[in-house]
């Protein structure tokens, strides 16, 4: 049976938080809702202490973004966004439009049809995390969304240049400087300036999230989304250090990040926890990390794999690092995880910059019946149906007048009884349960 050496804070600990948030995020939108940009400027200059008339960016701003990238600056994006886009494609290219004749003269079908229009908010308040940008915004593109809007707070009092350059480099349709719940209401519900999107994406904080979850259903969303998640599950084949430093890795986004071990050797354990100590007398993000590890950070140590897995399993972290001996065997036995990285030569920093798989994942257990924002998400799998014959017609007519007397709808009855007379030549009455074919 595992042990906890170290537990996080509960779920009823963070249901208060939870609470405030809802309220808050409630009167934002109804805010927004009523009066649009007057609402959007006035929470702007509130949060953001962000004035401007117009938050849009023009194309000579964005180009100025673009010039202040040095040399190696744009190549390493240029690097990032073609991964993303190489996946991208590769995954679109799997998604395939059917039509097929299931019986003689009856034909079936579907068409993959991208959303018509996308808002993509990019975080950037605390750090200016212009990989959001390659993740949403070169993602809906490629699944062919004609117009992408994207959104990201200021940083530092203006514009984030790399994240404006990003988001340009992605193909963003229109770029604006704009954040919080703020940016998302904007989007999903329309402004006089800002006409109102399909579906919103992208990761955020607290509140972020929260406005997505109360405005899905007004638009779609890619997934309820909560703090970043981590968990590390490693045997003795890796050392305490390495495990530590892929801990607080993710622990630095934000003093309510669940960063958690997961292993069959208690030495590793207490070694970690150990470096993570070290570690975080040097890390420049400590104070967030630290607050993360000592209100959310939980280790635990499990008598084997199997274990490992069941519990692994329970968690449903949005991120699993395996280092250990056999990382395919979680590949082979997992369900539930946003993403894995196996073996520890890749990391979830591979992932959340670089390597080109999404970094818009589930959180908070959606993992159990949810992947990560993918070009599938951007597209509606919508179906067709053809009868090509007479005959087509009137058989499947028989049988669904049947099944209509059985459930009572006349008048779905009438449907099929209609072209049984027509089609079929027989001489139906108007369709009802003693009438039916």
């Amino acid at each position: 049976m595992a042990i906890w050496l170290k537990q996080g804070a509960s779920a009823g600990a963070t249901a208060e938080t939870d609470r405030k948030v809802r309220d808050t995020v409630e009167g934002i939108l109804a805010d927004i809702g009523t009066r649009g940009d007057v609402a959007v400027h006035e929470l702007s200059v509130k949060f953001d202490n962000w004035d401007r008339k117009d938050y849009r960016l023009s194309k000579a701003e964005i180009q100025d973004c673009i010039d202040q990238l040095s040399k190696q600056d744009f190549k390493d994006i240029e690097f990032a966004q073609t991964q993303v886009r190489n996946f991208a494609r590769i995954q679109r290219e799997s998604i395939k439009d059917v039509e097929v004749e299931t019986l003689p003269g009856v034909v079936l079908g579907h068409k993959n049809l991208p959303v018509n229009s996308a808002g993509c908010y990019v975080p950037g308040g605390k750090y200016p995390l212009l990989a959001s940008a390659h993740m949403s915004v070169i993602t809906a593109k490629v699944a062919g969304v004609p117009r992408v809007v994207t959104c990201a707070p200021p940083f530092h009092g203006k514009a984030a240049p790399a994240i404006v350059a990003a988001q340009a480099l992605a193909g963003a349709d229109e770029i604006y400087a704009l954040g919080g719940i703020q940016a998302v209401g904007a989007m999903a519900l329309g402004t006089q300036s800002i006409k109102a999107v399909d579906m919103l994406v992208g990761p955020g904080n607290a509140y972020v999230a929260e406005a997505k979850r109360q405005l899905f259903g007004r638009v779609g969303i890619d997934l309820f989304a909560g703090p970043t998640e981590t968990l590390v599950i490693a045997d003795d084949s890796v050392d305490g250090e390495l495990c530590a430093t892929d801990l607080l890795g993710q622990a630095e986004h934000g003093p309510d990040s669940p960063a958690i071990l997961l292993t069959t050797s208690e030495k590793l354990a207490r070694a970690t926890m150990a470096e993570v100590d070290r570690l975080l007398t040097i890390l420049p993000t400590a104070g967030i990390a630290r607050e993360s590890w000592k209100d959310f950070g939980e280790v635990i140590v499990a008598e084997s794999e199997a274990e490992m897995v069941k519990i692994a399993d329970e968690i449903a972290s949005e991120h699993v690092q395996v280092m250990t001996r056999d990382p395919d065997y979680f590949l082979k036995h997992m369900t539930n995880y946003g993403a894995l990285f196996l073996g520890a030569r890749t990391n979830v920093s591979f992932g959340d910059k670089v390597i080109g798989t999404n970094h818009t994942l589930p959180t908070r257990k959606a993992a159990r019946y949810t992947g990560g924002l993918w070009v599938g998400k951007f597209l509606k799998t919508c179906t067709y149906q053809r009868v090509l014959t007479d005959k087509a017609s009137a058989m499947i007519g028989e049988y669904c007048s049947r099944l209509c007397a059985l459930e009572g709808f006349s008048g779905h009855g009438e449907q099929a009884n209609i072209r049984v007379r027509r089609y079929g030549g027989r001489n139906v009455p108007y369709a009802g349960k003693a009438e039916a074919v």
